[in-house]
């Protein structure tokens, strides 16, 4: 198998693992320190840089302190070259079913998220 298909599918791992886990120390580490986070799902811009996103994260119950069984997933991983890939990935936390298109960049021979682009839905809930 191609390394930096391990690699990338490595990150992924924690990166999940961080999200389920409301552990921002964790995702500091997947994402790179200057990443930022994007989405329009609202019908506005959200952006936000790492300085914002990680204590948001780490300030929220976990999934996993909730009980919740985890539903991610990894889509697709493509590389446009040796040092740049893009995941398609599906995860969900509580209701909200998301879709991230997470931007990788390979520095120092270590694979880190440079951009989250992101579309969520709301579960359709049972009456």
């Amino acid at each position: 198998m191609d390394p930096r298909l391990t690699a990338v599918a490595e990150a992924l791992g924690r990166y999940f693992d961080g999200l389920h886990h409301s552990d921002a120390a964790l995702l500091s580490g997947v994402f790179h320190p200057r990443a930022i986070y994007a989405s329009a799902s609202a019908g506005s811009l959200t952006h936000m840089t790492m300085d914002a996103y990680l204590p948001m994260v780490a300030a929220r119950p976990s999934p996993a302190s909730r009980g919740e069984a985890r539903q991610d997933r990894i889509l697709s991983i493509a590389f446009a070259s040796p040092v740049t890939a893009l995941a398609t990935v599906a995860c969900a936390i509580g209701e909200k079913r998301f879709t991230d298109l997470l931007s990788f960049v390979s520095l120092d021979g270590e694979w880190r998220i440079i951009a989250k682009v992101f579309h969520v839905d709301i579960a359709a809930t049972e009456p």
